[in-house]
């Protein structure tokens, strides 16, 4: 799920950068730059090319962005709250799995060949279908997982990107992923921008926190109860030092 929403982040951060420079002021300029530019002066593209850009490097772990984020736990615990029935119908069928393992481990001596067959044959044909029941199952939750990770992102994306522009940015790094898996091999908590941004969404998506005490949401598979755990936030909770 981190490679979907980092791809996707990189799609919704592209869009939002063109987005940007569509209601840039040079965007409402005449479609005639001959009626308003004088002779020899230099084009609009030129121009704007021209304009220095932000040579800072930023950090933003987007996976951690999204479930910190007051709607991500919110989203992704009633996601889970969705799926324990599934995971208590797929926990009976593992222990029912088990038992029959045990029996016949335990009786196959005193079984006859075809007691034991049948025997044998039952505890395929049942596990059979739970690994195809759990693999549709975790097929289903990590879908929904991505689509919900996926809007948060859609609406995250133009505050980074804004934030970005207006605090001399040029390039934020997603650390997600560590490395090598992830382009970072290094950085310092102080060109970390995640709580920053998870801060000024809450404020901007108006979702109240999680009830003190309840489980902090994560990426994790329905059935296996595991997963990548979000990073540890960084220390600092005000933007970085400009």
């Amino acid at each position: 799920m981190i490679s979907k929403f980092a791809r996707f982040a990189a799609v919704v951060l592209g869009l939002s950068l063109v987005a940007l420079a569509q209601t840039d002021p040079a965007a409402g300029q005449s479609a005639n730059p001959a009626a308003t530019t004088p002779p020899n002066a230099p084009s609009t593209a030129a121009a704007n090319a021209a304009k220095p850009m932000g040579t800072k490097v930023g950090t933003i772990n987007i996976e951690q962005a999204i479930f910190t984020s007051n709607e991500g736990q919110r989203d992704f615990q009633e996601l889970s709250k969705k799926f324990e029935p599934k995971q208590n119908e797929l926990k009976g069928k593992a222990d029912e799995i088990d038992s029959l393992k045990k029996q016949l481990n335990a009786q196959q001596d005193k079984l006859n060949d075809d007691a034991r067959e049948k025997l044998v044959k039952q505890v395929e044909t049942k596990q059979k279908s739970f690994e195809r029941s759990t693999q549709d199952a975790q097929e289903d939750f990590q879908n929904q997982q991505g689509e919900i990770g996926n809007k948060i992102l859609t609406k995250m994306a133009p505050l980074i990107v804004k934030y970005a522009g207006e605090n001399g940015y040029g390039m934020i790094l997603d650390t997600s992923q560590q490395w090598p898996r992830g382009p970072v091999i290094w950085y310092g908590p102080a060109v970390d921008i995640t709580q920053f941004v998870v801060e000024t969404y809450n404020t901007q998506s108006g979702v109240a926190p999680p009830p003190a005490g309840s489980t902090p949401a994560k990426p994790v598979k329905p059935t296996t109860g595991t997963g990548t755990k979000p990073a540890a936030k960084p220390a600092t909770t005000t933007p970085p030092k400009q």
